[in-house]
């Protein structure tokens, strides 16, 4: 019954993010020269995000190996489901903030309210898929290999829930790495653009 209100927990969070996400996306952004500098965002952002997980893939593709021939295959499925639930919700965090930042700006015009409003919901879907996807691959993982008395839990279940932390964890590093790199890049460059203008 536990995993079975997890899993639906777990939905729940995940449809409250993409609703928050639609509801982020349609509010107005009808600025043009707001619209032009949130299309070079979104572009940078793109490039980042593709070139931080081809550099991920780099790593995580072999230590998926190695757990398979060390250890078996629940323990590399763990992992892979981990990395691919925590790699799309980064994805998911970065594209909700790059089309959020358009949309506060132009909320804000309206006063402080309406913008913390969009920008909270923004934020918010990040959370809300961290949380979601985690617990429902949990779920997902618990269902498939957890006995209903864990006096019983095996050395199998183990090895799969630990596969599934270690990616989900590998991810998050790279992302709090590379995110804090990026961010700082685009701190400067904004800093030297709004110097030079």
């Amino acid at each position: 019954m536990m995993i079975f209100i997890s899993a639906v927990a777990a939905l729940v969070a995940l449809g409250t993010a993409m609703v928050l996400y639609m509801s982020v996306r349609s509010a107005p952004a009808t600025d043009p020269r707001a619209l032009e500098i949130s299309a070079a965002i979104a572009e940078g952002a793109g490039a980042f995000l593709n070139r931080q997980y081809r550099t991920v893939a780099m790593v995580g593709v072999p230590v998926a190996v190695v757990l398979l021939i060390a250890f078996g295959g629940w323990m590399a499925a763990g992992f892979v489901v981990g990395a691919v639930a925590s790699a799309a919700a980064g994805i998911m965090g970065m594209r909700v903030s790059v089309q959020a930042n358009v949309r506060v700006a132009e909320a804000a015009k309206q006063g402080f309210r309406p913008a913390f409003d969009l920008a909270f919901k923004g934020g918010a879907v990040t959370g809300l898929m961290v949380v979601g996807a985690g617990l429902f691959a949990l779920a997902l993982f618990a269902q498939l290999l957890i006995p209903d008395d864990f006096k019983q839990l095996g050395h199998v279940q183990l090895q799969a829930l630990i596969g599934l932390g270690f990616g989900g964890s590998l991810i998050s590093v790279f992302a709090r790495l590379g995110g804090g790199i990026f961010t700082k890049g685009a701190d400067v460059g904004a800093d030297l653009v709004g110097k030079v203008e």
